[in-house]
């Protein structure tokens, strides 16, 4: 077999799993009952594949510390890891586009992508295996390989595609309830996974046969990138200008339902697209009551409730069929019934600008994270988290002042001219105007409070010097 390098598409709102899902904490970075992100899971499946030389992802610029992050925690195997970054998302046909590209340029055309979606659940990990073997099989042979799931039910929130054995016959969008029940009664029609196996050459033709301006405007993307590289990875970031000329579609629409050389794996894997708070719900074992819990939950004559309780008790009495998801910055009620609306006020929440679509309380950095315990008129606090060996930028704010206390570790400060070194019980001051760093040069986390104080304390108000995560 020819080398493979599993591709993970990392991105995406998840606006029907708000308010655990936000702009920069999408569906991929979602927990499950296991500690695991489903980011995660899909590292894992990705790399437990035979011949699997490399692992590349496409990902968005403000999410790849984050999924580098998730990745070693996980990564047993000093898997080598690209790193493709979109300035923004422009649907899967670039993205898989600028993969194929990649992997021809540093394994050659015959080497295998496997492309598999960052937030997808898959239960049975040996039948997938199966199904992994039969797709580079085909891809082998110079087909463009997708994976049918066998459907149990008539699912309207797929899409479908009717099938001959391995041969396609045809896609079909979403379908009307009347419909889907006569797509299951027939035995010939299989929910599309979105996932898929082919070799980069034959990818690559393909596109340049149907849809070469998208070809070519991403070739362009990928030869203009800003590349770097350390020991195991590589990130290759794409020009935002160039981008933007890239036409936006999907590989379905693009490509395979163009194409002739499209073949489908039908398999049985245990798959499930998590698309509502309903299905990551049903994940969970039930108790005898049809409740699903987590956290610090109270039930009393409640039946059929899935129940999210963050970081504080949660309490339901004399309801059903209800969907209960807090946070510590938002609170989600829902009828299960209705779970698929969430979306809508997710789309609301964008429309208004509210921060709460876009970050959580906790929000993650490349260097560690931060969380907003109070803010008013004229002051913020902010606990403060730095990651061993991690520093923020050198950095300077217009409009604020900043007080920080170290609750644990040490911190190695830059103040103006003078570099000094902070240790826990101990405070520093750093007024409006003066060039400044944080740096964690211990083993420990650096665990600090930040008191913020001034006219204007958004986080854009921020001057960059200096970043070793090159940020500007």
């Amino acid at each position: 077999m020819p080398p493979l390098v599993p591709v993970i598409l990392c991105g995406g709102a998840g606006s029907r799993l708000w308010p655990v899902s936000r702009e920069l904490h999408p569906k991929p970075f979602i927990r499950l009952a296991d500690g695991q992100s489903l980011l995660q899971k899909a590292f894992l499946r990705a790399v437990a594949q035979p011949g699997v030389v490399e692992l590349l992802t496409v990902t968005n610029r403000e999410l790849v510390f984050k999924t580098a992050d998730d990745y070693r925690e996980v990564d047993t195997l000093g898997t080598r890891t690209t790193h493709i970054l979109e300035p923004f998302g422009r649907n899967t046909a670039p993205a898989i586009a600028a993969a194929a590209l990649q992997v021809s340029a540093a394994h050659g055309d015959q080497a295998q992508l496997l492309v598999l979606p960052a937030d997808h659940l898959i239960a049975d990990l040996a039948a997938f295996g199966a199904a992994v073997a039969q797709a580079r099989v085909l891809a082998g042979e110079g087909h463009l390989v997708t994976f049918g799931i066998r459907p149990t039910s008539p699912e309207t929130g797929y899409g479908y595609l009717e099938a001959d054995g391995h041969r396609v016959r045809r896609f079909v969008e979403k379908p009307t309830a009347d419909v889907a029940r006569e797509y299951l009664a027939s035995g010939r029609f299989l929910w599309n996974a979105g996932m898929f196996c082919f070799s980069a050459g034959a990818l690559l033709r393909e596109m340049a046969e149907h849809c070469p301006a998208m070809l070519d405007a991403t070739r362009a993307c990928i030869e203009g990138a800003r590349r770097a590289n350390g020991p195991g990875f590589e990130q290759i970031e794409l020009d935002a200008k160039r981008f933007a000329a890239v036409p936006e579609d999907s590989i379905d629409y693009a490509l395979m339902e163009r194409s002739a050389r499209v073949a489908v794996v039908p398999c049985d894997i245990g798959w499930s697209d998590i698309g509502s708070w309903r299905a990551l719900g049903d994940i969970d074992a039930p108790d005898a009551d049809g409740n699903r819990t987590r956290g610090e939950v109270l039930m009393r004559d409640a039946h059929g409730c899935t129940i999210h309780a963050d970081d504080r008790l949660v309490a339901a009495v004399g309801v059903d069929d209800l969907l209960v998801i807090d946070t510590p910055d938002a609170l989600l009620v829902a009828h299960r019934d209705r779970a698929q609306d969430v979306r809508h006020l997710y789309a609301e929440l964008k429309a208004r600008d509210h921060p709460a679509h876009r970050l959580h309380r906790t929000v993650h950095r490349p260097w560690g994270t931060y969380t907003v315990l109070e803010e008013g008129p004229g002051f913020k606090i902010k606990r403060i988290v730095v990651t061993p060996g991690r520093s923020l930028s050198l950095q300077m704010h217009y409009h604020r002042s900043e007080h920080w206390v170290v609750v644990s570790g040490i911190a190695r400060v830059v103040n103006g001219d003078s570099e000094l070194f902070v240790r826990t019980n101990e405070s520093t001051y750093i007024a409006a105007g003066i060039r400044h760093r944080l740096e964690n040069p211990g083993r420990l986390p650096l665990v600090m409070i930040e008191v913020q104080s001034g006219s204007y304390l958004g986080e854009d108000d921020i001057v960059r010097f200096d970043d070793m995560f090159g940020r500007g």
